[in-house]
């Protein structure tokens, strides 16, 4: 049988505090167990029934992704005499109502950060929350990776739990693998209960759908069975239902038959309230000026900037040292450094002009305008920022008479950093803009 240290596994799928109260108490009874069948003895009822509960579906999980094979799970009370296979069988099929999944506690409304680049996905989302199955069903998130997706989708779940809902969470990959599996073991009435009886049925990455006919199919009925008696639907991608491609009209239809939201890269402060957040949330205390370094150097995914965070961290406690600008910097080099790698001077030109609205050519020309001048000051200085381009090379691009010139505009630009907020402000969304290639 498989060696598979279940309670490894589990301790990376559910919170510490679930871990360390119940699955912790957990004892894997190998002799007793087999490929169809895992045992595991719980010390007291109360433990065995909350696991039985809340947890047999992620054991089984975890073995199907390890295995491609789902057990049946018993979870029996020391001392207690074990019942035969047959008993345990028959009382896992009774048990035809589906179970909540269980989610990130942390995803909730109060913990994500809203701007201008998700105020209509939050706002749609909290009135699906509060109205399942009545305003915008279904209800279709799309944006980049790891902009808040899935956290907004978990926020309507976590609150439909509090309401006593019975919601199924999952990512369009784990219902393809739940439909093959049942297919394969001739045991769709399960795969349907589960999918069926639920109040909300939340799907990430519906994208991967693409090209699947017969898990498309699946997906159809089980749509339309849901919408048919006012269940929620909730779905996430990268892009629109239209842009979906390999996919059934049907089903871009139904995508789009209640409210389509997006959610954009966000503004620098919004960027920069998402790492104060996150910091409070992990208890990291980051300065203000570790905070504007992260938020102008780090592209906009969350899951990026909450990997640095417990990098910052970790790194903090190993070291013995305190957070400051200089440990934050050296962990960042080989990004900072990648992305220079990919940034060039004429994308910096375009972005530049197109924001302040003038003429790429005015910034090459000798045009001493106060605008273009400012505005020649702001390219130079990302340029010098962001690029491995010299002063030289920044001189002969623009059509400058040589590097000196370069040196004094980069001098002034400094000088204007430190006393004039709006400059420095407008300097560090172009540069959040540019970092996040937003010029193309």
């Amino acid at each position: 049988m498989l060696k598979l240290n279940i309670l490894e596994e589990l301790k990376k799928e559910v919170s510490t505090s679930n871990y360390e109260r119940f699955i912790k108490q957990l004892v894997f009874k190998k002799n007793s167990s087999s490929k169809e069948l895992i045992v595991f003895e719980a010390p007291n009822k109360f433990i065995a029934n909350y696991i039985k509960t809340k947890f047999t579906n992620i054991i089984e999980d975890i073995y199907f992704q390890h295995t491609s094979f789902k057990p049946s799970i018993e979870i029996k009370i020391a001392g207690e005499r074990r019942r035969n296979k047959k008993d345990i069988l028959s009382e896992k099929e009774a048990l035809s109502v589906p179970e909540n999944t269980i989610l990130n506690q942390s995803y909730t409304f109060d913990s994500f950060v809203v701007g201008s680049s998700n105020q209509m996905a939050y706002n749609a989302s909290k009135a699906v929350a509060q109205n399942l199955g009545i305003q915008y069903n279904p209800l279709f998130i799309y944006g980049g990776t790891g902009l808040g997706k899935t956290h907004l989708l978990q926020a309507i779940g976590n609150y439909a739990i509090e309401q006593n809902k019975i919601v199924i969470y999952v990512t369009i990959e784990q219902f393809m693998n739940d439909f093959t599996f049942s297919l394969k073991n001739k045991n769709m009435d399960h795969f349907r209960k589960k999918y069926r009886k639920c109040d909300l049925l939340l799907i990430d990455d519906v994208q991967f759908l693409s090209g699947k006919e017969e898990t498309q199919k699946e997906f159809f009925h089980t749509f339309n069975e849901l919408h048919t008696a006012n269940k929620q639907i909730v779905l996430t991608s990268d892009k629109l239902p239209s842009q979906i491609a390999g996919l059934e009209e049907r089903l871009h239809s139904r995508f789009e038959w209640g409210l389509t939201t997006d959610i954009q890269i966000p503004a620098l402060e919004t960027k920069i309230a998402i790492i104060e957040k996150k910091s409070e949330l992990n208890g990291i205390y980051l300065s203000k000026e570790i905070i504007h370094f992260i938020a102008t150097n780090l592209d906009s995914s969350i899951r990026e900037i909450e990997g640095l965070l417990i990098k910052i961290n970790a790194s903090a406690d190993l070291l013995g040292q305190d957070i400051n600008l200089p440990l934050v910097q050296n962990l960042l080099k080989d990004q900072i450094k990648e992305k220079k790698d990919s940034i060039k001077l004429p994308d910096i030109i375009n972005l530049v002009a197109n924001e302040l609205n003038i003429k790429p050519s005015d910034l090459k020309s000798s045009k001493r305008n106060a605008n273009i001048v400012n505005a020649r000051r702001i390219v130079i200085y990302l340029a010098r920022e962001l690029t491995h381009n010299s002063m030289p090379d920044i001189a002969k691009f623009l059509g400058m008479k040589d590097h000196s010139s370069v040196s004094k505009n980069i001098s002034k630009a400094n000088e204007l950093i430190l006393k004039d907020e709006n400059f420095k402000l407008n300097l560090e969304n172009l540069k959040n803009k540019i970092i996040n290639k937003e010029y193309k």
